[in-house]
């Protein structure tokens, strides 16, 4: 259920990728919003960077490809955080759905916990897999992260202390 006077609020999404298994546990739907400031090198979704590329979704159109496909989501990018406003209606629009919700950023725990806006943004959410790409960090065999310096957080236990999910 969206809530009416949010349901015509647009976000810049790269791609929505159905039925996916790596960016996170079990089937999701995977929403790749535009924009981030990281620039990570050996990053491999540069495009994501420019906050114009891909199109114009409403949350309604977001959300009803979210509900036909009846899997939990991940949230990423991009890096979800370079609108965090809009990210906070998404994940308040998730969760009403009954949705679980992971969100990958290049911001840190500590810096989201410190940041009031950042903070909102993802409170409601489920697991963060946070951190900047590093190149020199890279690691294929860990499982939902591209280098070794991310870590898996469950929001909900960590509000008080970081709890990593263990994988």
């Amino acid at each position: 259920m969206i809530m009416n006077d949010l349901k015509e609020e647009t976000f810049q999404v790269l791609e929505i990728i159905r039925g996916t298994t790596v960016d996170g546990p079990g089937f999701r739907t995977s929403i790749y919003l535009a924009g981030c400031d990281h620039h990570c090198q050996g990053c491999h979704n540069p495009q994501s960077w420019d906050e114009n590329s891909g199109k114009s979704m409403t949350l309604t159109e977001i959300m009803a490809i979210v509900e036909e496909e009846d899997f939990d989501v991940t949230i990423s990018g991009g890096d979800p955080l370079h609108h965090p406003q809009k990210l906070a209606i998404l994940v308040k629009a998730l969760k009403n759905n009954r949705r679980n919700v992971w969100i990958y950023t290049g911001y840190t725990w500590e810096e989201i916990i410190s940041n009031p806006i950042l903070f909102h943004a993802i409170k409601e959410a489920d697991v963060l897999v946070d951190g900047p790409y590093i190149e020199s960090l890279r690691n294929i065999d860990i499982p939902f992260r591209g280098s070794e310096n991310q870590r898996i957080i469950s929001i909900p236990e960590s509000l008080e202390e970081i709890v990593l999910v263990k994988r």
